[in-house]
């Protein structure tokens, strides 16, 4: 009875630590080293099926790791037809109506733990590449348990032992298809929370992130800037025109301008290492980088406003730029580099610049910022990243 217990009690600990994860490489995480220790093993890990990739994806690696062996890897993958017991086996027996069950595989090869009936009837080999893995890594043995989601497989859980620890047997194997059941229960609800903080920092018609998205990155950005001295640049951009093309065109064609420089912008945007492109709201965008260059991210910007200048409709963009790389003066908070950014996007729109005006390099710009808006139309410009 205290076993039972001793695994009941781990069953809760594990569906409690996977719900109080934040992250969805926390509750991977959880899930990996709640069902290690709940199985007496050394080494956990936890595999996604991409099928459109033919392939198990490693999501994380728990416990005692093997050289070379990641926490959470960024490439580690296998092709699905060394393991083809995903793909076929577990499909087979799931068809019938029946229930996906966890089976052992040791360094000698033996699989006594097999659900019955079943591996063998598929051949020997299905054993091979696990063998081979675990003596490469020096495990003696593992538990390999199929993690289903809404009726599919969605992946493994994988658990192992060292040469020398006793070797899983039936009941573990059992036990193991419970955990499976709990993770992907846990993997469930972290992907709906994942859901819902999407959707909170996305911009619905674009798909761009939204001025939530940036006001936190950027506040992030300069407590950076202000602990190391990374460059950090705003670009901000307004969409000349789209008050025309709806009252021309109706709003359904204004929203696919929206939507077709939205994709212009996040390409140009790939251009800079790690840039978040984003929906201000309305038909103001920008672009947050943190690292590149100034003038690397002037380059893009240029760019950026030529591609806008040859969409079939609107007038292109009106561009300015605010980056810590350039002279500004002290930055001490997100809302002075987006008045500054403002700023210059205000100014380029106001002269009509086919090309991005840059704080900094034009003195109009640091005098509009840190002037009071004198009426209702600057301060609707001249913002600040908040109310």
């Amino acid at each position: 009875m205290g076993g039972d217990d001793a695994r009941l009690r781990a069953v809760v600990l594990l569906a409690q630590t996977m719900a109080a994860a934040h992250t969805p490489r926390g509750s991977w995480r959880a899930a990996a080293l709640g069902a290690c220790e709940a199985l007496g093993g050394s080494f956990a890990a936890l595999s996604v099926w991409e099928r459109g990739r033919g392939q198990l994806r490693v999501l994380v690696n728990a416990g005692e790791r093997a050289e070379g062996e990641e926490e959470f890897p960024e490439a580690e993958t296998y092709p699905v037809h060394q393991f083809p017991e995903i793909t076929e086996f577990l499909h087979e027996r799931w068809a019938g109506g029946g229930e996906p069950d966890a089976w052992v595989e040791t360094a000698d090869g033996s699989a006594g733990a097999m659900p019955g009936a079943g591996l063998r009837e598929y051949g020997s080999g299905y054993g091979r590449e696990r063998v081979a893995a675990l003596r490469r890594r020096g495990r003696g043995c593992c538990v390999i348990a199929p993690i289903v989601l809404h009726g599919r497989a969605w992946g493994e859980l994988y658990v192992a032992r060292p040469v020398g620890a006793p070797v899983f047997g039936r009941e573990d194997a059992d036990f193991a298809t419970v955990l499976a059941a709990v993770v992907a229960a846990g993997i469930s609800q972290s992907e709906r929370l994942e859901e819902v903080r999407k959707l909170a920092f996305t911009d619905p018609l674009t798909g761009l992130a939204n001025r939530r998205a940036v006001d936190v990155r950027l506040d992030e950005a300069v407590e950076r800037h202000r602990a190391d001295g990374a460059v950090v640049s705003l670009v901000v951009c307004d969409l000349n025109g789209l008050k025309q093309v709806n009252d021309t065109h109706g709003h359904a064609v204004g929203d696919r301008l929206l939507e077709r420089f939205g994709s212009v912008l996040s390409r140009c945007g790939a251009m800079l290492p790690g840039a978040l492109a984003a929906r201000l709201g309305g038909d103001e965008f920008c672009l947050l980088t943190v690292g590149p260059e100034v003038d690397d991210v002037v380059r893009v910007a240029t760019e950026l406003c030529e591609r806008a200048a040859e969409l079939e409709l609107g007038d292109g963009v009106a561009c300015g730029i605010a980056s810590t790389g350039d002279p500004i003066g002290p930055v001490v908070s997100a809302r002075r580099l987006f008045r500054l950014a403002d700023a210059a996007q205000y100014r380029a729109k106001a002269a009509r610049s086919v090309k991005p005006v840059v704080a900094g390099r034009d003195d109009e710009v640091i005098r509009l910022a840190d002037a009071p808006p004198r009426s209702a139309h600057d301060r609707r410009h001249l913002r600040g990243s908040r109310p």
